[in-house]
């Protein structure tokens, strides 16, 4: 058999298979990321339920195969053989009644023969057969001896494996008569099944609530670990955190306490050198003032003083900035108290505003810093805006502070551009006579050690809308 070279193909046909290749490919590809997205869709996020899923599904399938393989092969079985016996008894002594001459036919001696075979039987006048009953539901019971009298006896029959619990009630039709037999259940049916299935439900819900209270134990030092790194993000402490747990959540907790010093270690000694600067900085300049002071006044004089007090305020900003919120601690503050201080501090320089605030006010926050982050957007609004509205509100999740103005606003392009330390912008909000363009980047920093942020949009006043948001 000979095989067509490769270059024999024409271009154009391996080009359409190519393409019906990726055509095939991307379908493929594309049914089974709709097939993962559906199956994320309704799976569990949480750790706990997860872990749950993981012991549940197995142990449902396991159990279920057992109960099918129990059903189908072992009770089914038992129950077969057991209907086709009493059956056959069933069946012998009809051959027995058969067997007898048609006057001469001894009823007495086949009872007492029936009840060695553990069987009931009645005769009844002809045609006493009450209608065909309901059948139940689940029951193989009432489908095997079906079966089995019609193979067995073939005559006309009616059963009841429901009325009465504990026998099993058969009446056949004979020539003369109706033979009502009565059997015991358990002669015909494996009764025994439901204790199997009680005892596997059972053991399986004891093992599904060890496995809860077990996994409950193993998710707690995680939930702990994870809430004492939130509390470390926003600024706030976790004294009773401790390495718990597993191995393996124990180790990820010593590395989290690890990082946690030396972020303290890096803050403590960021702040030490800060204080130093700022303490011989301030020196310097208090020298200055004094020399002004011993030299006498004039219009020169007056200027430098100017410049000192300017130098004053960008060396605040700047130690402001580099030092942040650190050396503080989170506490419940009033924050009605803390906005009713910025608006008289804004009416004392000649500014209208107004404060509103709803829902519970006692957050827990720095105080000083988180004052100094809001204290910053009503100072900007104030240089740029005649009316100052600080709206406060607080829920279950979030507490939120709103400074809106009726000044020029800044363009939606320069929104996040203005919150870049030192940029100052020509014609924008933090183009401040004499600023450092560091109040938006101050304030936005705070925030964000808190665990919140800063948004700006569009005010209904006209001007810009600053709103701080921090978790609560």
């Amino acid at each position: 058999m000979k095989f067509p070279a490769a270059g024999l193909f024409p271009p154009s046909t391996l080009d359409a298979g190519l393409t019906l290749i990726r055509n095939a490919s991307r379908r493929l590809a594309a049914v089974n990321g709709w097939m993962g997205n559906a199956f994320k869709s309704w799976m569990p996020t949480g750790l706990y339920a997860r872990a749950l899923l993981i012991m549940i599904v197995p142990m449902v399938v396991l159990q279920s195969v057992v109960a099918f393989v129990f059903m189908e092969r072992q009770w089914n079985n038992v129950t077969r053989h057991l209907s086709a016996a009493v059956v056959q008894d069933i069946a012998a002594l009809i051959d027995v009644y058969n067997g007898y001459p048609p006057q001469h036919k001894d009823r007495d001696q086949l009872r007492r023969i029936a009840q060695r075979m553990g069987l009931v039987i009645d005769f009844l006048p002809p045609g006493d057969m009450p209608p065909p009953g309901p059948k139940p539901f689940f029951s193989p019971l009432d489908e095997l001896l079906s079966v089995q009298i019609g193979r067995q006896i073939g005559r006309p029959f009616w059963t009841d494996t429901v009325g009465k619990s504990n026998l099993v009630e058969i009446r056949i039709v004979l020539d003369d008569a109706v033979m009502r037999v009565f059997a015991q259940r358990s002669a015909a049916y494996a009764s025994n099944s439901e204790i199997f299935l009680f005892w596997m439900v059972g053991t399986s819900s004891i093992l599904l609530i060890v496995a809860v209270l077990f996994l409950r134990n193993q998710i707690k030092p995680i939930l702990r670990l994870a809430d004492a790194a939130e509390s470390f993000g926003k600024g706030r402490e976790a004294p009773n955190f401790r390495p718990r747990g597993a191995r393996e959540v124990r180790r990820a907790a010593h590395a989290f306490l690890e990082m946690k010093a030396r972020i303290e270690r890096t803050i403590e000694q960021r702040t030490a050198m800060l204080a130093g600067v700022s303490h011989d900085l301030r020196t310097i300049l208090t020298r200055f003032k004094l020399e002004l002071a011993l030299i006498g006044d004039g219009p020169e004089i007056e200027a430098m003083r100017k410049d000192i007090d300017e130098m004053s305020g960008m060396l605040e900003d700047y130690l402001a900035f580099a030092r942040g919120d650190s050396g503080e601690n989170a506490q419940p503050t009033d924050m009605t108290l803390a906005l009713e201080e910025l608006r008289s501090d804004a009416e004392r320089n000649g500014h209208s505003a107004t404060v509103r605030f709803h829902g519970l006010p006692v957050v827990i926050v720095k105080p000083a810093s988180f004052k100094r982050c809001v204290g910053n957007l009503v100072s900007n609004a104030a240089r740029h805006g005649n009316k100052i509205a600080i709206n406060g509100h607080r829920d279950h999740r979030y507490l939120s502070v709103t400074v809106e103005d009726d000044g020029p606003g800044i363009p939606p392009a320069m929104r996040e551009e203005v919150f870049k330390p030192f940029l100052r912008l020509d014609g924008a909000r933090n183009q401040d006579e004499g600023g450092t363009g560091l109040g938006l980047a101050i304030a936005r920093d705070i925030a964000r050690s808190h665990g919140g942020d800063i948004m700006l949009g569009d005010s209904a006043m006209g001007g810009l809308r600053a709103t701080v948001r921090i978790p609560v």
